[in-house]
């Protein structure tokens, strides 16, 4: 599906901005409750999660079904096009309407889908409705609770005469934001027009042999003009499919992009693709981009900022960025669910590195207050595998162009040592269903919990062991000395797999301005110590190729007594500023090299 953008051939008519909005309290939507005017409107803003933008717990914490409205018109002159009304993502489940008629219904908050509208417009007004619901449960990705508890807030007392408000409790440590998160925009083509673009490549030496297949509907003839970022062609093409040589090639970089630039041509319809040339491979213990070994420095997200919730902030994501290179870092993991493609198009120009994941988080019954009591086979309990297929495809096809993107993940903390063999029987299939998928082949990973690694069957098989890991924290916190210890046992179980080893989680929930001259957990000065104890191991370990703090800023959970106001495990707090390890990793991150580190021992 091909990001939409405005050429000679195509226009481009962006939705955001207020619409109407209506809390639905029934379990279902009805025809009536479309044909007729909202109940009790008010205005909203699109993108953005709706929890946020106004006061009141029934509107925060709202369960089931909203409505979004709004009017648009078509200008004339568009009229014998094609034209295609596309959503960046609604969360969790949607059910469009156009002049009172279902015409889509998507399943999944954070990837993009879209409907042609051609024959459903009026020749004047048209009037849109979007009913999302933002139920989760054990058929969703992220996974939600179906038995009245979650990791957080713990179990919800069965007494007598107590009725608890309807509510979801997620499986998963972020708070459930939810609406239209990213942008709606209707968008034309000619009736012969391009539908999709891929590009892979080899390069050998200063040569990129790059393959290409344009596909098409209609009739018409296909070209290509390849130029470089000084507006020079640098190669043509002809036909569908084939390859194109580079000359002299110019490779993206970790914090030094480059990209080319592909003016597609299709009977009258034109569109462009910027790509960037880079190899990706594991090698040995080794990650290797463009050839040399790659230390990952850097963190995971969330989309998370005040009053849009997750919904798209440009600035935000150009602040952060910004933030990352001034802290030295080079990468960050997309936890834990795909972003926006405008974040995703901003780090192929900026150079960042990203590790790309999908939303399955929360597949795990054995954790915390969801385990429950008695262990539990989580993949014969949730109804998630077709979906999780669904999702690993629709990702890998929305960013299989992107440079920035260098490795797949396709869970995060899932079960994988309760019942080893049904986690493996699980995994096994997503695994190769990611590599298949993928043009270019890129690594695929499943980031692992914390748990009895000597039993995980699952881990082994991926290209990259991600782990995330608290010791210091979670186990054995206040007690940096014995959490050196485990880390240390456990590095040296993993180093005789063979493969590269890196962190994607690793943290101590901090507040900001809380100090101690006796560093204690929850002061600035402990989450540095924490840092610090962690790296002495981590760097006597060559396997050991990245670092990825949890979290880059401190995000929004649901209500419980293991969150004050959020998760702070922060280096910077919500509002971007910097805590005292903010400067700790500046000062160690620009130190370290982004290719060719490990000390040597």
């Amino acid at each position: 599906m091909l990001y939409p953008k405005l050429s000679s051939s195509r226009a481009l008519i962006d939705l955001s901005g207020i619409w109407d909005f209506s809390l639905h309290h029934a379990d279902e939507v009805t025809d009536a409750d479309i044909k007729n005017p909202l109940k009790d409107p008010m205005t909203i803003a699109v993108p953005a999660s709706y929890n946020d933008q106004k006061e009141g717990e029934s509107f925060r914490d709202h369960y089931g079904w909203v409505l979004y409205r709004r009017s648009f018109s078509i200008p004339d002159c568009l009229k014998t096009q094609r034209v295609v009304l596309r959503f960046g993502a609604v969360t969790h489940t949607a059910k469009i309407y156009l002049n009172d008629r279902l015409i889509c219904e998507h399943k999944g908050g954070f990837l993009p889908f879209e409907v042609e509208i051609t024959d459903f417009l009026c020749p004047d007004e048209n009037c849109l409705t979007v009913a999302v619901d933002n139920r989760i449960n054990f058929s969703t990705l992220p996974v939600g609770s179906e038995q009245g508890g979650n990791m957080l807030s713990g179990l919800i007392p069965d007494l007598p005469g107590v009725t608890p408000k309807k509510q979801n409790y997620p499986n998963f440590d972020f708070f459930n934001y939810s609406g239209i998160p990213r942008p709606v925009k209707i968008y034309t083509t000619p009736k012969n027009y391009i539908d999709d673009v891929t590009f892979s490549y080899t390069v050998n030496g200063g040569t990129a042999q790059v393959s290409y297949a344009i596909e098409t509907v209609g009739v018409g003839d296909v070209s290509l003009t390849i130029y470089d970022e000084d507006d020079k062609p640098v190669a043509v093409a002809k036909g569908g499919a084939g390859t194109f040589t580079l000359e002299n090639v110019h490779l993206w970089q970790p914090l030094a992009a480059y990209l080319y630039r592909a003016e597609i041509k299709f009977d009258t319809d034109c569109y462009t693709e910027h790509f960037g040339i880079r190899t990706v491979e594991v090698k040995g213990q080794t990650f290797l981009i463009n050839g040399k070994p790659f230390y990952f420095k850097g963190f995971g997200k969330h989309e998370d900022t005040p009053f849009r919730g997750r919904g798209l902030d440009e600035v935000a994501n150009v602040k952060d960025l910004s933030l990352l290179k001034w802290i030295g870092a080079n990468s960050f993991r997309t936890s834990h669910y795909p972003y926006a493609e405008e974040m995703m198009l901003l780090c192929d120009r900026e150079g960042i590195v990203v590790i790309d994941e999908t939303p399955a988080v929360g597949v795990n019954l054995n954790f915390g207050a969801a385990a429950g009591g008695k262990p539990q086979d989580t993949y014969e309990i949730l109804r998630v595998k077709e979906h999780h297929e669904e999702v690993i495809r629709d990702m890998i096809a929305r960013d299989k162009n992107r440079a920035c993107v260098v490795m797949w993940s396709i869970a995060n903390e899932s079960d994988t040592t309760t019942h080893p063999e049904s986690a493996l029987s699980y995994y096994q299939p997503l695994y190769d269903l990611a590599h298949a998928s993928d043009p270019q082949n890129r690594p695929v990973t499943i980031v692992g919990v914390q748990n009895d690694f000597t039993k995980d069957k699952t881990l082994p098989i991926t290209d990259v062991i991600c782990l995330n890991r608290y010791y210091g924290w979670y186990v054995y916190g206040g007690d940096l000395k014995a959490a050196q210890q485990a880390l240390a046992l456990e590095l040296d179980y993993w180093k005789k797999l063979g493969k590269p080893l890196m962190f994607t989680e690793y943290g101590a929930d901090t507040v900001a301005g809380l100090h101690a001259a006796t560093p204690t957990m929850f002061t600035e000065e402990y989450q540095v110590e924490f840092y610090e104890a962690v790296h002495e191991v981590t760097d006597r370990y060559d396997f050991f190729i990245g670092e990825q703090v949890w979290n880059f800023a401190d995000f929004a959970t649901i209500q419980g007594i293991m969150r004050v106001d959020g998760n702070k495990k922060g280096i910077f707090t919500r509002d971007r500023r910097p805590k005292l390890a903010a400067h700790y990793f500046r000062n160690r991150w620009h130190s370290i090299p982004d290719f060719e580190y490990k000390p040597k021992h």
